[in-house]
């Protein structure tokens, strides 16, 4: 590991319990910053009321560190809309933002329009699948926001257990995620989830960043963070433990290939190969290929959209 990564991992990571909600209230109202949270949603009716509530019930009501929560819903089948309004969020669909740029599927599609939607300086993304929820998710990784005028983004960290199996989750970070980073980009090895969907950061950073639409957001995001504002205004927080639904091989294979691309077009900005992904399912004949397309599309810096401009202006 670099030294200069060892000394960040010193000075730049902290525990949730380090700085405690009233400390971050007081912080709050001294330098008069707002904080909006967002829950990109998509078929999460089963857990997304209850976070919200958490968040509601400690974090708006109890302490109100929190100004908005937002759940931008990209298209539920189910009833994750009605159950987010009732737990006490402001729900907004996908579509009905920015309607003149058509919305692609994708987690990054949303976090980027969900910059047209909230009016926070600090802005929380936080997966809408997370069980067992705590606000440490959230009080945790704004709290060196609020303190410390240096830091610029923050991202969660947590152990990852992959059912009774402690530490196994976060299969793509590990085969993916990690090894192009340690690789190629080997100030940001420091970091415990890079992957993470669980990360806070000041809006003057968010809307100078372009944003991948899909899996691959968070990667490059961490990236572009980095040759942007510099290492030491990054930073991680240790949240506990992150329990949530986990997906099949295959929906991580996609995933992977999704991060890679993003990771390819970092250090080349060349042209793409070939961005399909070939995985094989057994099927009455035998093994039977499926081909997916892999995310190729990112969407410009928020202050390149005309809208977010006007809308600062008024």
């Amino acid at each position: 590991m670099l030294e200069e990564v060892e000394r960040w991992l010193n000075a730049r990571s902290w525990s949730a319990a380090d700085r405690p909600v009233q400390h971050l209230l007081s912080a709050k109202h001294a330098t008069g910053q707002s904080v909006s949270v967002v829950l990109p949603a998509l078929d999460e009716e089963a857990t997304v009321g209850d976070i919200v509530a958490v968040i509601r019930r400690e974090l708006v009501l109890g302490v109100p560190l929190v100004d908005e929560i937002v759940v931008v819903d990209s298209g539920s089948s189910d009833r994750t809309a009605e159950v987010a309004a009732a737990a006490g969020a402001r729900v907004v669909h996908r579509d009905a933002i920015l309607p003149r740029i058509p919305a692609v599927p994708g987690k990054g599609e949303v976090l980027w329009r969900s910059l047209l939607v909230t009016g926070g300086d600090i802005v929380c993304f936080v997966d809408a699948d997370l069980r067992e929820f705590s606000a440490d998710f959230v009080s945790g990784i704004v709290g060196p926001l609020l303190t410390d005028p240096d830091v610029h983004l923050v991202k969660a960290m947590y152990d990852r257990p992959l059912g009774a199996a402690p530490g196994q989750g976060g299969r793509v970070t590990e085969l993916m995620a990690r090894p192009l980073l340690n690789m190629h980009w080997p100030q940001l090895a420091g970091f415990v989830q890079p992957l993470g969907g669980e990360y806070a950061a000041r809006r003057s950073l968010l809307e100078r960043l372009p944003f991948p639409v899909g899996y691959g957001v968070e990667l490059g995001m961490l990236v572009d963070a980095l040759h942007l504002v510099g290492l030491d205004a990054l930073a991680q927080v240790d949240v506990g433990v992150r329990v949530h639904r986990h997906q099949d091989g295959r929906a991580l294979g996609r995933m992977a290939a999704a991060i890679y691309r993003t990771a390819q077009l970092r250090l080349a900005r060349g042209h793409l190969v070939r961005p399909t992904l070939t995985q094989f399912e057994r099927g009455a004949d035998g093994f039977e290929p499926h081909t997916y397309a892999v995310d190729t599309e990112e969407r410009p810096p928020m202050t390149e959209i005309t809208e977010y401009a006007t809308r600062r202006v008024a």
